[in-house]
């Protein structure tokens, strides 16, 4: 069975531009029919679920590229060959080195407002801001 796009994305709950681009990015090939429609054969659907379940993990699509020829079922379960361990442990490392920065900015800030709060003095309210609080950076 062959489907268009737009049942692929119906099929997978995934967006067609989001299809599109994982087509550009290497991940997804269509066919195309006598129409210049792109088709997909029912192995899409599990391609599809296998990429939207490695970006879960964190990985980018250019990683995911390298994976993706390791994976079968929609899981998906990756074949244990060593240069795919070795590209999952250095994604690991990068998400606990970033984990860690996280970690030590969250302890930082609580001591600034630790700080401040104990500047507050006794039976004194609390300033309320005069300016919308800052946009996340």
């Amino acid at each position: 069975m062959r489907v268009l796009i737009g049942e692929l994305s119906r099929l997978t709950g995934v967006p067609a531009y989001r299809l599109r681009y994982y087509e550009s990015q290497g991940l997804l090939e269509p066919g195309r029919g006598a129409n210049g429609y792109r088709d997909y054969d029912d192995a899409a659907v599990v391609t599809v679920t296998q990429i939207r379940r490695l970006l879960d993990a964190g990985l980018s699509t250019r990683e995911i590229g390298f994976l993706l020829p390791c994976a079968t079922g929609a899981d998906p379960v990756l074949e244990p060959c060593p240069e795919l361990l070795t590209a999952l442990r250095r994604r690991l490392r990068r998400l606990d080195e970033h984990i860690d920065t996280l970690d030590h900015s969250r302890r930082v800030l609580r001591d600034y407002i630790g700080a401040a709060e104990r500047r507050i003095p006794q039976g004194h309210r609390e300033c309320a801001p005069t300016t919308a609080e800052p946009a996340p950076s």
